[in-house]
């Protein structure tokens, strides 16, 4: 095995839609370099990176996961990632932690949303990418096409390399760097082709797109270009490796993952063209809250960078990436969060779950720290020099359902399984709304909560019901009314003896402004906190459903009380009488959260969006061009919470999965009429039930 230093390490990301073969690939890569005698299938669940008991049922990625293999002295880590939204979270895990990335593209499907969202986060951090057109084994696959939507939608600088063409009924690649065509034989070898007259034709179709990309790369060479002078394999190879470390050229290779047809010759651009660590020279670190440019230096301090968390059953495992220095067995590193000290005592690399352990590992390498007992993902731990890494930023959860045991006696289980899974994902949130009195758990989509609910009964035996969460309605008045509670009770010996004179009416403030103009003494101010206390339990559910009363001013002016009877019970007692007189009379109104709601679409879905907001009761604040997503348009609006509870789903589906959104409580709004009578029947409902 050859000595593994930072020069001839190799981080790259699979990218893709889902099913467009990036487990696929991982695991021809890890047979063409001799790491697994045999391939396994995504649908057999016998991959090497596709381990988890949820992807072998469900048959595609929910996880990100690490494979590494050794390819002509070049240790190459794969970070294979999800191709479908709902695990996002483990995509821009795997891209925060990658130098290159490699996109998947369907090459009888095209074009989709993952592409385009794959190609959005790459740029997002600067990667340099290259696409693999794959499945080109299935007669419908069609490379011109393809390559034609990539360079409508990306530019220029997309660039054809190897390409497909059949041959007297046979596949036959023509690789325009060396000008030469191959076929594949069952283990992926290529066998050379003449070049005769229908292969040059293919060079001749697409070499003025080769050369006018890679053109881009050099003044000598834009020269060439428009001089219609040759440009030569040397220099087409060298520009090659260039525009991809710069980002001015993505390749486009094809093949066919399962037959292994052009795998190795992306495999070999990987090793000569893709980017080192060192290629970008600086990392991103938070300092004083600022994000700034610091060195990355292979002989400096060691530090790595949390990227990736897996905690189950068994304990917690730590991914991590060497930013600077190298990191040996035993080392004591500080968490830049934390304050706190862990000690490398095993360092592991990863190839799916097979573990190995090493001594060492250099500046950019990739490995994995078991039992860290104080560290979490987007942490940094350092040696001696204090740094902090720029974390991934991970979206919003915004689907939410209550959750309870199915088994009575499963709820500690529930707490302790669902601790492990938030320390896994970040983009799950879990709540205890006190207001409700539910528990929530939110997630991406419906599909990553199902998969957090399969995982809980997997791993940690406990079975959870998934229900609709409550929305917290509230309530209050809209006039002032006078109202009286008296409170009397006598059964022998000392009786009990309470009696007020409130005015109820609007308050300015959310919860209870409570005031006294009581004259000539006729309830004592010894009794006042009995009255406001009396309030503030009764306040706490509503005369319509029962919901909390909020903006209640409470003014007491008059009373009477008894010199032996009277008590704080007593007058307590006839303030929450006075309140159930006075409310009903009051106007009483049902309040619900309304939040403010940016919605991110394609220019051309704002219509659709717009008329769908129409239907929840949403009211456009205003649209502005995505600063951050050219050809998006941000709708600004408002919406209740109720109306939102499905919003994750429909908006994928109204938007192909391109659409994104936040959504942010900013206060409580009147329930229109129609509504709150709904509303109200179906509280009365379920309190009859109860």
């Amino acid at each position: 095995m050859p000595e593994i230093t930072t020069k001839n390490i190799r981080n790259v990301c699979l990218l893709g839609h889902g099913s467009s073969g990036k487990t696929s690939l991982a695991e021809a890569m890890l047979f063409c370099a001799g790491s697994i005698d045999r391939m396994g299938k995504v649908t057999d669940g016998n991959t090497v990176t596709d381990y988890d008991p949820e992807e072998t049922a469900r048959h595609y990625s929910v996880s990100l996961s690490t494979a590494n293999f050794i390819y002509h002295d070049i240790k190459i880590n794969l970070l294979d990632t999800p191709g479908y939204p709902d695990f996002i979270g483990e995509e821009l895990e795997g891209i925060r932690a990658a130098d290159a990335a490699v996109i998947l593209v369907d090459g009888k499907s095209g074009l989709e949303v993952g592409t385009e969202l794959a190609w959005e986060y790459a740029c997002r951090e600067k990667l340099p990418r290259v696409f693999f057109l794959n499945k080109f084994d299935d007669p419908e696959a069609d490379f011109a096409r393809v390559f034609n939507q990539l360079r409508e939608t990306f530019g220029i600088r997309v660039c054809p390399v190897l390409i497909p063409t059949k041959r007297d009924g046979e596949m036959v690649f023509v690789n325009l760097v060396e000008r030469m065509a191959y076929t594949y034989d069952e283990r992926g070898k290529r066998t050379e082709m003449p070049m005769d007259e229908a292969l040059s034709a293919v060079v001749d179709q697409y070499s003025q797109q080769f050369n006018e990309a890679i053109a881009e790369t050099s003044d000598v060479l834009m020269e060439k270009f428009f001089a219609e002078e040759e440009i030569t394999k040397e220099e087409a190879a060298e520009a090659l490796h260039e525009g991809i470390i710069s980002g001015s050229i993505v390749p486009v290779y094809s093949g066919s993952v399962t037959k292994l047809w052009g795998v190795r010759a992306l495999m070999t651009s990987i090793k000569d063209s893709f980017p080192r660590v060192t290629a970008k020279k600086t990392e991103r670190i938070v300092e004083a809250g600022e994000v700034k440019p610091y060195e990355i230096n292979p002989e400096g301090d060691c530090s790595i960078f949390i990227f990736k968390t897996v905690a189950d059953q068994f304990g917690k495992m730590s991914l991590f990436k060497v930013m600077s220095g190298t990191l040996k067995k035993d080392a004591f590193l500080t968490n830049a969060r934390t304050g706190a000290v862990e000690k490398a005592a095993h360092i592991y690399t990863l190839r799916g779950k097979k573990q190995t352990e090493a001594d060492v590992l250099c500046c950019g390498d990739i490995g994995m720290l078991s039992k860290l007992s104080d560290t979490a993902t987007n942490d940094t731990l350092y040696c001696k020099t204090p740094v902090q890494y720029q974390g991934t930023v991970f979206p919003q959860p915004y689907m939410t359902k209550a959750l309870s045991a199915a088994a009575k006696g499963d709820e500690d289980k529930i707490s302790t399984g669902i601790a492990r899974l938030l320390e896994e994902d970040p983009t799950l949130r879990y709540v205890n709304n006190a207001e409700t009195k539910q528990l929530t758990l939110s997630g991406i989509s419906d599909i990553h909560l199902d998969v957090a609910r399969a995982r809980l009964k997997n791993r940690y035996g406990t079975k959870v019901i998934y229900a609709d969460p409550k929305i917290p309605y509230r309530e209050t008045i809209k006039k002032s009314v006078q109202v009286e509670g008296k409170h009397k009770k006598q059964s022998g010996g000392s009786g009990q003896y309470g009696h007020v004179k409130i005015t109820f009416s609007p308050g300015a403030e959310e919860g209870l402004t409570f005031t006294q103009s009581v004259v000539g003494g006729t309830v004592p101010k010894g009794f006042y906190p009995a009255v406001e206390k009396g309030l503030l339990e009764a306040m706490q559910k509503g005369v319509l459903a029962g919901y909390p009363v909020v903006s209640l001013a409470a003014d007491l002016f008059d009373g009477s009380y008894h010199a032996v009877d009277s008590n704080e019970i007593s007058f307590k007692l006839a303030a929450k009488l006075a309140y159930k007189n006075g409310l009903p009379q009051a106007n009483p109104v049902l309040l619900e959260p309304v939040g403010e709601l940016k919605i991110s679409v394609p220019d051309s879905m704002v219509g659709d969006v717009m008329g769908d907001l129409n239907k929840r009761r949403g009211r456009v604040m205003g649209m502005n061009p995505d600063e951050a997503r050219p050809g998006y348009t941000v709708v600004e609006a408002e919406a209740p919470q109720a109306e939102m509870q499905d919003y994750t789903i429909v908006l994928r589906a109204m938007t192909q999965g391109r659409g994104a959104y936040t959504y942010q409580f900013v206060r409580y709004e009147e329930v229109p009429g129609a509504e709150a009578q709904k509303i109200i029947a179906d509280a009365k409902a379920h309190a009859e039930e109860e």
